[in-house]
């Protein structure tokens, strides 16, 4: 008799080997509405948050070297803001596992001003193709609740990055206002999947992306797990009322 081991994609149970690849059609299918889709999930305010995420990451303003990974980059967006704040010295490489996601970054990225710091790799998140001690700063953005196992994910992170490199995540979270729950609540589940189904002809993604977000740890198990990994002096922030939250790690 087999054992299966089975997983939750969004609500539903799955057989964990199928999981990557349910994730992957539906980022396929949304990669040229990446940003759309962000701002009907967020209301627009994820453009916002990752600012907030790009400040406390504080990249070095000289001439200093300066790596800087962005995992499930999608399009380009977190690596973008990173190197128009960081100085001379600083470069990035967004990571993702889809390619549909990758050109539609490399389009994106190629119209900017920054296009020859910025490169692309198809990977991963939970086995990275780069050596130890690779990176400065990790940053994963929207992304983490979309793998498969979050731990190997992590210990990844803390493989790749330099002594005293930082990790830091932005994930929907948990929200923490009463009211706004119950607000948040029905956008998610009544507004967003219908306008997914207006603005990109199908629903199915949007629910999925709602529900995982329901099924991803909520501030302190996922600071916990963050530790877990290896990483010291881990704090987190929520942002709009625990609707997302920001966490960070230090290599040490």
């Amino acid at each position: 008799m087999t054992n299966t081991s089975t997983t939750h994609f969004g609500f539903r149970d799955v057989p964990e080997s199928e999981r990557q690849g349910l994730v992957n059609d539906v980022f396929a299918k949304v990669a040229d509405r990446y940003d759309l889709m962000n701002d009907l999930m967020s209301g627009g305010l994820h453009r916002l948050w990752k600012d907030d995420l790009v400040g406390w990451l504080a990249a070095p303003r000289g001439a200093m070297p300066f790596a800087h990974l962005d995992v499930a980059g999608g399009t380009g967006d977190v690596a973008l803001r990173v190197m128009r704040a960081a100085g001379a010295g600083g470069s990035s490489v967004i990571c993702d596992i889809s390619g549909e996601m990758l050109s539609a970054g490399e389009r994106r990225i190629a119209k900017t001003d920054q296009a020859g710091r910025i490169s692309f790799v198809q990977g991963n998140a939970e086995t990275l193709p780069f050596p130890s001690g690779s990176f400065n700063a990790y940053t994963i953005a929207f992304g983490i609740r979309n793998v498969t196992h979050i731990d190997r994910a992590l210990s990844e992170a803390f493989r790749v990055l330099r002594p005293g490199g930082r990790f830091l995540c932005l994930e929907f979270s948990e929200v923490q206002v009463p009211m706004l729950d119950r607000l948040y609540d029905f956008w998610s589940f009544q507004a967003i999947p219908q306008l997914g189904k207006l603005a990109a002809g199908d629903a199915q993604p949007y629910e999925y992306l709602v529900e995982s977000i329901r099924k991803f740890p909520k501030q302190e198990p996922f600071a916990a797990m963050v530790r877990a990994a290896g990483f010291e002096r881990v704090s987190f922030r929520n942002i709009t009322g625990g609707v997302a939250a920001m966490h960070s790690g230090w290599k040490i």
